[in-house]
């Protein structure tokens, strides 16, 4: 009777085998879905968290972070700190390299627009710790000589013009920022920063070796920012 009904090879059994592997991809995209929060939401604590403090925000037991923690650990996208609180760890920051190009190819046509409407050379910059990184470059066709301004170049935050944008931007200020002599001396720059791009902190600007029609340059850079948000969106 237990083999035939009720037992491992019987129709309760089958069924409670059914109902089991019926579960088991809910479980894995809470899983997933879980494991996708916190790290967003140690992005988001300057200071890292603890396990405690995860829990709290996920709404789960701290059993249940370990769980998580243990491949994201194993993967270098989360590390704890000296104070054993939890961090991004470096292996974020390779996934985010992997991404450069996809991000280049999309500010692409925006930053031409931009290059051949002002004649300067622009970019798009962003941030990686505490510095500017040129991430796309794009010369104009048409002028008899402009600024070369090499892609990977790096620069503090707080110098220049793309990088002071992304600051504002970081501070929910939107307005382009303009720059003269900071980074190079006579060259000329204003940037706006890139905003509603989720996880992306990055500017769009030009740089030029002679005086910019502020006013004009400055509209310009501002709906390039827009269109290269758009496109990235």
């Amino acid at each position: 009777m237990w083999e035939a009904s009720g037992g491992p090879g019987g129709r309760i059994g089958r069924t409670l085998r059914a109902v089991e592997n019926a579960d088991r991809p809910g479980e894995s995209a809470q899983t997933l879905d879980r494991g996708l929060r916190l790290l967003h939401l140690v992005a988001d604590a300057t200071g890292g968290l603890t396990v405690t403090e995860a829990a709290t925000a996920l709404g789960v037991g701290r059993a249940a972070v370990y769980r998580l923690l243990s491949p994201l650990l194993a993967h270098g996208l989360l590390r704890r700190d000296t104070a054993n609180r939890l961090r991004l760890g470096a292996g974020v920051l390779q996934l985010a390299r992997r991404a450069q190009p996809l991000l280049a190819d999309g500010a692409l046509p925006a930053l031409r627009r931009l290059a051949e409407q002002t004649g300067a050379t622009a970019h798009l910059t962003v941030a990686e710790g505490d510095e500017g990184v040129a991430l796309a470059v794009v010369e104009p066709s048409w002028t008899a000589f402009h600024v070369a301004y090499r892609t990977g170049s790096r620069h503090p935050l707080a110098r220049g013009a793309a990088g002071q944008a992304i600051l504002a931007g970081r501070a929910g200020d939107g307005r382009p920022v303009s720059t003269r002599g900071e980074l190079q001396a006579g060259a000329y720059g204003v940037a706006a920063p890139v905003l509603g791009v989720p996880g992306l902190e990055a500017s769009v600007g030009v740089v030029a070796m002679s005086p910019l029609e502020l006013p004009v340059v400055i509209t310009q850079v501002s709906a390039a920012a827009t269109a290269v948000a758009t496109a990235l969106s």
